[in-house]
């Protein structure tokens, strides 16, 4: 169990960092494509990449969970997968380059139809991925997966803006996405050799896993796409490229601190087997530790958003800025259910999963569109906001289910970040200025705010922590932490110093 977990904290690292390194390429880029191009052009290209989300998603296979499932998968497991992969990727790729002119008629976009054959192209090399790569996750090793997804971003990020200053063009949006993408999938034959056959030996054992999974997959995908459907056909591609712009950076703060323990939790979970009580103290310990990061973190970007949407985007986004305060705090409750997926995974509760996902759609749906229906932007988001809390809801009571924490025992593991994170939301506002018109200003105020934030929670979690009567959590954990980093430093430094005395 020690093994075990040592290799999660190091995959953790690992992910975490490289998530850390994308999401910075990703926000740059964002940044300085918000710069260079128009909200109506990340409008164009979001509508045409969630057509093809739900047309994929209506086609998922979910090999990949299959594979991590199976105990010990042979080479035409393999095979099969990366067969069935082609076949889909192949089908979905002309089908949607097909469609491209009756969409493009359908939307009175003419730019719409080229757009949709180059994203074609992509989900046709989506295909041919190499589907060995699985085994990092599946033996908990995860930092070549980390580099991969690095590089993978880098080259999307340069070509993107590369691209971006030599046309002022939507096409530096696809063609930093097919970069990246072919860079990707190249990448994954070098770093795990593989030489493919077609097979589908396999094909039952991989479905009768997948199945629900799959059946999951695309519900969750309406779920989280439709909306982008809905602005964009009723609302017009300029307020879809300011959702998009808005959404896309709200989501990074917080729930992209989630992802990588998603990664690591699934494959490790699954190691405990039908061990309950194993799973529920698992789960525990990493739901607070994320609570604790992800929650504040979330909730202080939506804090900060006016000024550094001012400062970093222009002008030409104000409007966006709504849109990331809502989302932001939208995505900080959603961190209490986060972890529900790999530990439904790892219970093999594939079946659940898809009637939570359908429970949610069920919800979701109605009230955005009645909310778009009375407020337009601002009522869909309120809808969003509104389904969003019911989801956590949901996620918690599933949680409940499957390890026995009820609802109300994981609310209070998480009350020291609740009120540390209420102390910082007023320290936070209690110093805000309207926001000045100078870059200066601008730039002072963000400092400003953000220190303020950081200071607050973390004396406020400290201050509870204390009253609580030091009790174990991820004070203490951060705490241990910070406490084997310092010797760690101290016995270099004494071996530096040895090594440069002899």
């Amino acid at each position: 169990m020690q093994n075990i977990r040592g290799q999660i904290l190091r995959g953790s690292v690992w992910i975490s960092g490289a998530r850390i390194v994308a999401n910075a390429l990703s926000a740059l880029s964002t940044i300085v494509l918000a710069r260079l191009l128009l909200p109506s052009d990340f409008g164009l290209v979001a509508l045409a990449t969630s057509m093809l989300a739900v047309l994929q998603a209506s086609t998922e296979l979910s090999l990949s969970q299959a594979l991590i499932h199976i105990k010990d998968p042979s080479r035409d497991h393999y095979n099969t997968a990366w067969t069935l992969n082609l076949g889909r990727g192949l089908l979905i790729g002309t089908g949607f380059a097909a469609a491209a002119p009756i969409l493009a008629e359908l939307y009175s976009e003419p730019r719409l139809g080229a757009v949709i054959v180059a994203l074609g192209v992509s989900a046709a090399l989506g295909g041919i991925q190499n589907p060995k790569l699985i085994m990092f996750q599946k033996k908990l090793k995860f930092h070549q997966d980390a580099i991969l997804g690095v590089v993978a971003a880098l080259v999307n990020v340069c070509v993107s803006i590369g691209s971006a200053l030599v046309l002022r063009s939507y096409w530096a949006l696809i063609a930093g996405l097919l970069a990246g993408q072919a860079v990707s999938i190249v990448l994954s034959y070098i770093m795990f050799p593989f030489r493919p056959a077609l097979r589908v030996k396999h094909f039952r054992e991989l479905w009768h896993f997948s199945a629900w999974v799959s059946v999951s997959q695309i519900v969750n995908t309406l779920n989280y796409r439709f909306d982008y459907l809905l602005v964009g056909t009723f609302l017009g591609r300029n307020d879809l490229g300011l959702y998009t712009v808005g959404g896309r950076l709200a989501v990074v703060p917080g729930q992209e601190l989630v992802r990588p323990l998603t990664s690591t939790l699934f494959p490790a979970f699954s190691l405990a087997g039908s061990d309950t009580e194993r799973l529920r103290r698992a789960y525990r310990r990493v739901q607070r530790v994320v609570t604790a990061v992800a929650l504040p973190t979330s909730v202080g970007f939506g804090l900060v958003a006016e000024p550094f949407v001012r400062l970093a985007l222009g002008p030409s986004w104000l409007g966006a800025i709504p849109i990331i305060q809502l989302l932001a705090f939208t995505f900080a409750l959603d961190t209490l259910g986060s972890l529900v997926f790999p530990l439904a995974m790892a219970k093999g509760e594939t079946r659940s999963l898809f009637l939570r996902n359908s429970l949610k759609l069920a919800i979701r749906m109605p009230l955005i569109l009645i909310g778009m229906a009375a407020g337009g932007l601002a009522g869909l988001l309120a809808g969003r906001a509104i389904a969003g809390f019911i989801g956590v809801a949901i996620d918690m009571s599933m949680v409940a289910r499957l390890v026995g924490i009820s609802v109300m025992a994981q609310l209070r593991a998480n009350i020291r970040c609740f009120l540390a994170t209420a102390v910082m939301i007023v320290a936070c506002v209690s110093v805000h200025q309207p926001a000045a018109g100078d870059t200066v200003g601008l730039a002072l105020q963000l400092a400003a705010t953000i220190t303020v934030g950081l200071v607050s929670y973390i004396s406020a979690t400290l201050a509870c922590w204390q009253i609580a009567g030091r009790p174990e959590g991820p004070e203490s954990e951060a705490i241990d932490i910070g406490r084997n980093l310092v010797r760690l430093l101290a016995g270099r430094w004494k071996r530096l110093r040895e090594r440069q005395g002899t």
